[in-house]
C-alpha cells in the first residue's frame, strides 16, 4: 500500500473480521493498557461536541498515539444519540481514522461502532478476569440491554466459559426481553432471567456490568451486594458519588475518567481530591497494586474508554483485512504534491 492510498472498511467487513476474536481482543487491550501505563502513548483528553439545550446527544473525538508494538496514530469520532433507538437504528455510530505515525498521512477509514463496542467489552472482561479470578458459579448481572452489554456477555464467556446465568435489568422491559432472546439465540447454554429492580440484581450477582445511557447517578445503595462483588461501571454515570466513595475504585486512566460529569468526577468535586481512586487496571496488571484493597470489598472498575484501545483494535482489523484481501482501497486518495498540481 503506497502513501497515497486509503483503505476503507465498512461495518459488515469489520464484523466479519472480528467474529470470534474475543480472546485475542482481550489480549490486545491488555497489551495496550500496559503500553499506555509505561508511557508509550500520547493521549489528549477526549473532546465532547454537544448541542444547545441538549444534554443527551453528543459526538466525541478521541485522538491518540500508541507506540511499542502498535505504532499507530489516529482518532475515533463517535456519536451517541439515544433517541435513535426509537427510530430503529443503533444509538452509537463511529468512524476510526488511522494515520501513519511516520508521515502523518491517513491510511485507513474504518467503521468504528463495532470496534468501539468490542474494545469496551474486552476492557470490561479483562477487569472481570483480574478482579473476579477464582470465583466459582459466576452469575453475571447485566444492567442496560444494548449492544455494549451484549458484547460484554460475549467477552465474559471468553474469560469464563463456565458462566451459566445472567440476571438482566433494563428500564424498558421490552428491550430486556429482546436482549434475552438475542442472548439465548447466540448463547443457548445460558440461563437468563429478567429483573425489574436493580437491588435484586445486586443481591443475586457478584459480577455486574452497567452499560446504560444514564446521564446522572441513580444508584444510591450497594448494601445488597455480596462480599467480593465486582462492578464493571462501563457507562460511568450510574453510581452516586457517595456509593463511589464507599468502594474500592479502579479506573483505566485517572485523569481521563475524572471529567465530563462521570460518577468519579462528581465524587472528586464532592471531596476535593482523587485519593478515593486506588489506581488503574494497568497498575494491577503490572504488579504495582494488589487486586483488591481489602478482602471482601466491592471493586468498581470505571473505564473512561481510551482512544489507544480503539487504535490498537483498529490496527489489528486493518492488518487482518490486508491479509485476507478485504476492504476497498482507493488509489490516489491523497492529492499529488502542490508543486506537481496545475
Amino acid at each position: 500500500m503506497n502513501d497515497s492510498e486509503m483503505m476503507i472498511l465498512k461495518g459488515s467487513e469489520v464484523a466479519s473480521l472480528l467474529n470470534g476474536q474475543e480472546k485475542t481482543l482481550i489480549e490486545i487491550v491488555e497489551r495496550a493498557y500496559k503500553a499506555h501505563a509505561q508511557g508509550a502513548s500520547s493521549l489528549p483528553h477526549s473532546t465532547f461536541l454537544r448541542f444547545p439545550d441538549d444534554d443527551t446527544n453528543r459526538i466525541i473525538a478521541l485522538p491518540a498515539y500508541l507506540g511499542e508494538e502498535f505504532g499507530v496514530a489516529g482518532m475515533k469520532w463517535v456519536s451517541s444519540f439515544p433517541g435513535n433507538l426509537s427510530r430503529g437504528v443503533d444509538r452509537a455510530s463511529a468512524v476510526v481514522i488511522l494515520n501513519s505515525p511516520h508521515t502523518g498521512r491517513p491510511e485507513a477509514m474504518i467503521e468504528g461502532s463495532i470496534i468501539s463496542a468490542k474494545r469496551t467489552a474486552a476492557s470490561a472482561a479483562l477487569a472481570a478476569k483480574v478482579f473476579h479470578q477464582g470465583q466459582q458459579d459466576i452469575c453475571a448481572g447485566i444492567i442496560g440491554t444494548g449492544l455494549i452489554n451484549f458484547e460484554v456477555v460475549k467477552s465474559l464467556l471468553a474469560v469464563y466459559p463456565e458462566l451459566q446465568t445472567l440476571v438482566v435489568c433494563d428500564l424498558d422491559v421490552a428491550r430486556a426481553v429482546q436482549f434475552k432472546n438475542k442472548c439465548l439465540d447466540t448463547f443457548p447454554q445460558l440461563e437468563i432471567c429478567i429483573e425489574r429492580d436493580i437491588q435484586h440484581v445486586l443481591k443475586k450477582c457478584s459480577l455486574i456490568s452497567f452499560a446504560t445511557t444514564a446521564t446522572k447517578p441513580y444508584v444510591t445503595d450497594l448494601s445488597a451486594c455480596q462480599p467480593e462483588t465486582t462492578i464493571l461501571h462501563v457507562s460511568l454515570r450510574d453510581l452516586s458519588p457517595q456509593v463511589i466513595l464507599s468502594c474500592d475504585n479502579v479506573a483505566d486512566d485517572i485523569s481521563h475518567v475524572c471529567r465530563a460529569g462521570t460518577s468519579l468526577h462528581l465524587a472528586e468535586q464532592l471531596v476535593g481530591h482523587r485519593d478515593f481512586i486506588r489506581g488503574t487496571l494497568a497498575d494491577i496488571l503490572l504488579g504495582a497494586s494488589p487486586v483488591r484493597k481489602n478482602k471482601g470489598s466491592t471493586v468498581v472498575f470505571s473505564p473512561f474508554g481510551l482512544g489507544v484501545l480503539d487504535l490498537a483494535v483498529s490496527k489489528h482489523v486493518s492488518e487482518l483485512a490486508r491479509q485476507r484481501g478485504m476492504g476497498t482501497v482507493i488509489e490516489e486518495f491523497l492529492p499529488a504534491s502542490w508543486i506537481e498540481r496545475n
